[in-house]
C-alpha cells in the first residue's frame, strides 16, 4: 500500500490536486528545468481592444487539462494505433511569467525571459496566454536560438491577420504580433490560416503581409485545399513556430474569447494540420492565446484548448522519436 492507502499509487482523479498542465510536475526554479517540454502561462491581456479576460486563460486551460490526465501510461489513439505522451516525454509546468499591471514592456520582458529559460534548457516552450500580444515577446525570445539553429517559419491559426504596424502609437497590442514577427531577420516566412470576414487589419496590411512573403488562407480556402493541400504550401523540413488564437475556431464550439468570429474552424480542421505539421518539420515553439473563460460558462473553450495542446505535444514527440 502507498502512503495514501491505494495499492499501486494514487488514483489521482482529474478533480483532485493542484492544476498544473496535464498534472505535470511543477518546477519553480527556472534554472533547473530538466524536461522535453515546458509549459508556461502568460496571463497578460492589456493588449486587447475590446473584451478583456484572457489573463485568466492559463489558469482555465490548466484546470481543463486535468480532464485528460488520469495517470494512465500515455494516451492511446486507436485511429493512429499510437500511444502518445508516454513516459518517454518529460513534461513540466513552470508556472506563470510575472505580470505587472499597466506595464506592457515589463510584462512582455518577463514572458520573454521565461521562454529563453525554457529554450536554454533544451525544452520545447509551450506558452498559454493571455492575449495575442504575448506572441511578440515569445518570438523575441527566439533570437539567440535562431542564431544558433536557424530561422523559424511562423504558422498562425487565427481569425484575424494581426498585421497592424502602428495605431495611435500602439505597436505591441494584440493586433500587432504578426507584423512584429515578420520584421525579425530570423523569421523566414509566415503561413496564416483561418483569416476571415471583417478584420482588424486594413487592406494595406494584407498587401504588406503578402509582399513580405506571407501565405494567407481563409477557413474556406483551407477546406477547399484539404489538409494535404495546405501542408504542401508550408516549407518542408523547416523549424516551425506555431501560434494558435482560439478565435480561429467557430464560436459555436469556442465562445470563450474576446473577439469571436463566426465561420471558424472545427476541431479536426486544425488538429489534422497540426499533426501533419509535426511530421513535415520541427515544431520548436507554441503559443495558444485568447482563451477568456468568463465568456463560456460551459468551459468548452478551455477544454478545446487543452485537448488541442496535449494532442499537438504528443504528435511532436512521436514524430521526433520515430
Amino acid at each position: 500500500m502507498s502512503s495514501h492507502g491505494y495499492a499501486g499509487g494514487r488514483l489521482n482523479l482529474p478533480f483532485v490536486g493542484i492544476s498544473t498542465f496535464g498534472k505535470s510536475p511543477y518546477v519553480e526554479d527556472w534554472d533547473a528545468i530538466d524536461a522535453d517540454v515546458a509549459i508556461v502561462g502568460a496571463p497578460f491581456d492589456f493588449g486587447t481592444q475590446w473584451r478583456a479576460g484572457a489573463r485568466f486563460g492559463p489558469r482555465a486551460v490548466r484546470e481543463a487539462s486535468t480532464l485528460f490526465s488520469f495517470g494512465h501510461a500515455g494516451a492511446y489513439d486507436h485511429e493512429d494505433d499510437v500511444t502518445y505522451l508516454d513516459s518517454s516525454v518529460r513534461m513540466v509546468d513552470i508556472g506563470d511569467a510575472d505580470i505587472v499591471h499597466t506595464q506592457t514592456e515589463t510584462s512582455h520582458a518577463n514572458i520573454a525571459l521565461a521562454v529563453r529559460k525554457i529554450l536554454s534548457a533544451g525544452a520545447l516552450p509551450v506558452v498559454i496566454g493571455g492575449d495575442h500580444s504575448i506572441n511578440i515577446p515569445c518570438i523575441e525570445a527566439f533570437e539567440d536560438d535562431c542564431t544558433a539553429n536557424g530561422p523559424v517559419h511562423v504558422v498562425q491559426i487565427d481569425a484575424h491577420l494581426d498585421f497592424v504596424d502602428e495605431r495611435h502609437g500602439v505597436t505591441r497590442g494584440h493586433g500587432n504580433p504578426m507584423r512584429r514577427a515578420i520584421e525579425k531577420t530570423y523569421v523566414s516566412g509566415m503561413t496564416q490560416l483561418g483569416i476571415r470576414n471583417v478584420s482588424s487589419t486594413a487592406k494595406e496590411g494584407y498587401e504588406d503581409a503578402r509582399a513580405r512573403g506571407s501565405d494567407i488562407l481563409s477557413v474556406r480556402n483551407v477546406r477547399k485545399l484539404g489538409t494535404e493541400g495546405v501542408l504542401a504550401r508550408i516549407p518542408e523540413g523547416a523549424r516551425y513556430y506555431v501560434t494558435i488564437d482560439i478565435d480561429a475556431f467557430c464560436p459555436s464550439i469556442a465562445p470563450g474569447t474576446g473577439t469571436p468570429s463566426h465561420g471558424g474552424f472545427l476541431y479536426y480542421d486544425v488538429l489534422e494540420i497540426l499533426q501533419g505539421l509535426a511530421q513535415r518539420g520541427d515544431v520548436v515553439g507554441i503559443d495558444l492565446v485568447e482563451v477568456a473563460p468568463a465568456y463560456d460558462p460551459s468551459e468548452s473553450t478551455q477544454i478545446l484548448a487543452a485537448q488541442l495542446l496535449l494532442n499537438f505535444i504528443g504528435y511532436i514527440f512521436h514524430a521526433r522519436n520515430r
